[in-house]
């Protein structure tokens, strides 16, 4: 028994020495290397750009469900910089969004950041915004314009481009209001319509919901299978200890782009 269990064991090991140490857990979902998804960055951190979460459950959750991904972001000067323990603007700080982006880039080739002009349609099975404040003072004017601010062209441009071509586009916490800025008649949801303040966290950024509501989305579809749109909340629940929510809640969203990224 001794002598058959020492064999077995050296087998296994054989097997995993032969392969690299990340290809023993494989993932549970898709087909590797099937789906190809482009990933758009704001720049790096909650308040002047991506929020950091948010872009690494996108990546990990994409790995996981065995897709690739690209990363993109604008080449331009974000809106400003923000001092993230004093939650105010730094002075005489220029930042660009695409060095700033790079932060979530690890590696060579497709895991670098790419130009945002670059992202064309018809590369790519679908895409996907992760949010942060980014998306309101770096891809569009909604921190100035409110319900009628104007999107980065690239970013309109690429919106428009995926829905016309029926791929998917998944959405997180405030991205779901550059879809429907140009994208009328969309199902998004941002949790809840009102701020109820528990034990568990508060949604005091149900004003977004209200702006949704104007640019004539309708709210609280998680799903929404006709325009193949996905959103989930994320960051616009402020919690401190239940992170493992949002980060499924990602996941989710993640699934439904990638399944829909097959019809």
């Amino acid at each position: 028994m001794m002598a058959t269990r020492t064999l077995l064991s050296k087998q296994i090991m054989a097997t995993l020495f032969r392969q690299p140490a990340c290809s023993v857990h494989h993932g549970d979902y898709g087909n590797w290397g099937n789906t190809n998804v482009a990933v758009v960055f704001s720049g790096c951190g909650w308040w002047d750009g991506t929020d950091v979460h948010e872009g690494v459950y996108t990546m990990y959750h994409l790995s996981r469900n065995g897709a690739r991904f690209q990363m993109f972001a604008p080449n331009q000067q974000q809106m400003h910089v923000m001092d993230h323990m004093k939650k105010q603007p730094s002075s005489g700080e220029n930042r660009n969004l695409m060095t700033e982006s790079a932060r979530f880039s690890h590696g060579q080739g497709m895991t670098q950041m790419q130009d945002l002009s670059k992202l064309e349609a018809n590369g790519y099975d679908a895409v996907i915004f992760p949010g942060g404040h980014g998306v309101t003072k770096n891809l569009s004017s909604f921190v100035k314009d409110g319900k009628d601010c104007k999107l980065h062209g690239d970013v309109e441009r690429v919106l428009k481009d995926f829905h016309r071509s029926r791929k998917p586009i998944g959405l997180s916490s405030m991205a779901p209001l550059l879809a429907c800025r140009v994208l009328p008649g969309i199902e998004v949801t941002m949790g809840y319509e009102r701020d109820d303040n528990t034990r568990w966290g508060s949604w005091p950024h149900t004003s977004l919901v209200q702006a949704v509501k104007g640019m004539g989305a309708r709210h609280n579809a998680y799903v929404d299978e006709k325009n193949k749109v996905v959103s989930t909340p994320a960051f616009l629940w402020e919690t401190e200890q239940h992170y493992h929510y949002i980060f499924d809640g990602i996941g989710n969203m993640v699934k439904h782009v990638m399944r829909m990224s097959t019809k």
